[in-house]
């Protein structure tokens, strides 16, 4: 019998890595799926985990790693989509997820205003970052499962679908995240890599943009880690055929000038009737120029905001998976005020401080399976330039539970900045990554 022949054991996987070695196909590829069928002990992965977070993997690794992530469930394929006798191009957007971070609810209807397909399969938020379905969840009657089969049917009908992942989608993710989740390796850039695509691979889109955040209400707040996370996003998805772009962008101050769900909702709204913050707006109208280009359109997607078109998309996509467009969107029984405590320029909000605060008011959960309020959320009045006067009201808490807000105003104790000047002002958008960039 051959060395090459020897079936992969998980002790001899565990052991090469921890002493720095490189894993070869098969030792990689039984190891997601042994775990993944419940052949590889818990204990075991945890180790392989840990070492790869302390020892990192190249980049053939991380692609194979991800390819067998993908091989142990379905993959989706649209490519037969097809509308008035033309075939649908699918892109898809992906973030790496922040506070306020809003951003797909009208981006998604923008882009498929111009005739793209758009399959958005999103999550339901942990800890800080609030989920797109949480957000939608808000909206009466409204629906996050969709069949494959119905998912085909609504890109043919309207061109956009933002719905949950079904569990034969990429299940070694799922799995290897909640072990993760629980040993201290969530933040391994391989591992961290692997999971967002891993799942946007199986979901057979043509083409990716990714918005990576930097900043502190980001999941990887250093910018040399986001940067490093998006080259290597875009590596595996160029290397598995789908044309993939990444924008990294700021997330030190939170988006817009909400933190929640419903309140989001609002927000995004206010974006289609052709208004908004102008932040939320910078950032939509740049990755629905990236998704245009990618998917052959060469179109400023700020004329479908000002026009109508995206938010008469949106209704149809809302309606199509059961809700109702036209009802008023859950509102907080409780609100409290919090005011500012000098005069001065607002010179910093810090985006972790309202994101804890929001997520202490109701609107995230701690665990997967936990309720989240509709209602909950911190709206801030007041952004980085604005001058404010002591007693002025600077920042709303929502919530059902007014218990809960004593540790939310604890959270937001000196998320505001003041000073005597005004910050420069900066671009959402800090940089564009693309393979080799």
């Amino acid at each position: 019998m051959t060395a090459g022949s020897v079936t992969p054991d998980a002790v001899s996987i565990i052991t090469t890595k921890r002493d720095g070695g490189v894993l070869d196909d098969r030792q990689i590829d039984w190891a997601v799926q042994a775990f993944t069928d419940g052949r590889m002990a818990p204990e075991q992965m945890s180790a392989l985990t840990m070492a790869i977070l302390l020892r990192g993997m190249d980049r053939r690794e991380i692609a194979r790693w991800t390819a067998a992530m993908v091989a142990t469930g379905e993959r989706l394929d649209f490519s037969d989509l097809t509308r008035d006798g033309r075939r649908l191009r699918t892109v898809d957007k992906h973030s790496t997820g922040g506070v306020g971070d809003k951003i797909t609810l009208p981006l998604t209807p923008l882009v498929a205003s111009y005739g793209l397909a758009v399959p958005q399969l999103s999550g339901r938020g942990l800890g800080l970052t609030g989920g797109t379905l949480d957000k939608l969840e808000s909206i009466p009657g409204w629906r996050a499962d969709r069949t494959p089969a119905q998912m085909a049917a609504q890109l043919r009908d309207v061109g956009a679908v933002i719905c949950a992942a079904g569990p034969g989608l990429a299940p070694a993710d799922r799995k290897l995240y909640a072990l993760r989740d629980v040993t201290g390796t969530v933040e391994s850039i391989p591992m961290l890599a692997a999971s967002i695509m891993s799942k946007k691979i199986a979901e057979g889109t043509e083409a990716l943009v990714l918005d990576v955040k930097s900043g502190s209400g980001a999941f990887l707040p250093d910018l040399d880690d986001a940067r490093e996370l998006a080259r290597t996003m875009v590596g595996l998805g160029t290397d598995s055929g789908v044309d993939t772009v990444a924008l990294i962008t700021d997330m030190a101050t939170p988006l817009g000038h909400t933190a929640g769900n419903a309140v989001e909702v609002a927000e995004a709204l206010e974006v289609l009737a052709g208004g908004g913050p102008a932040d939320v707006v910078e950032l939509t109208l740049a990755l629905a120029r990236e998704m245009l280009a990618a998917g052959g359109i060469d179109a400023d997607p700020a004329e479908h905001l000002a026009g109508g078109q995206a938010m008469d998309c949106w209704r149809a996509m809302i309606a199509a998976q059961g809700g109702d467009p036209d009802a008023p969107l859950p509102r907080a029984d409780h609100v409290e005020e919090v005011t500012a405590d000098a005069d001065g320029v607002v010179t910093a909000l810090d985006a972790r401080a309202v994101g804890l605060a929001a997520w202490r008011l109701g609107a995230g959960r701690a665990r997967p399976g936990d309720d989240v309020q509709a209602e909950a959320g911190v709206v801030w009045h007041v952004r980085p330039g604005d001058r404010v006067r002591r007693g002025q009201t600077v920042m709303s808490m929502h919530t059902r539970t007014p218990e809960r807000f004593v540790a939310a105003r604890a959270a937001l104790d000196g998320a505001l900045t003041l000073g005597e000047a005004a910050p420069e002002a900066t671009s959402v958008v800090a940089e564009r990554i693309t393979v080799g960039g």
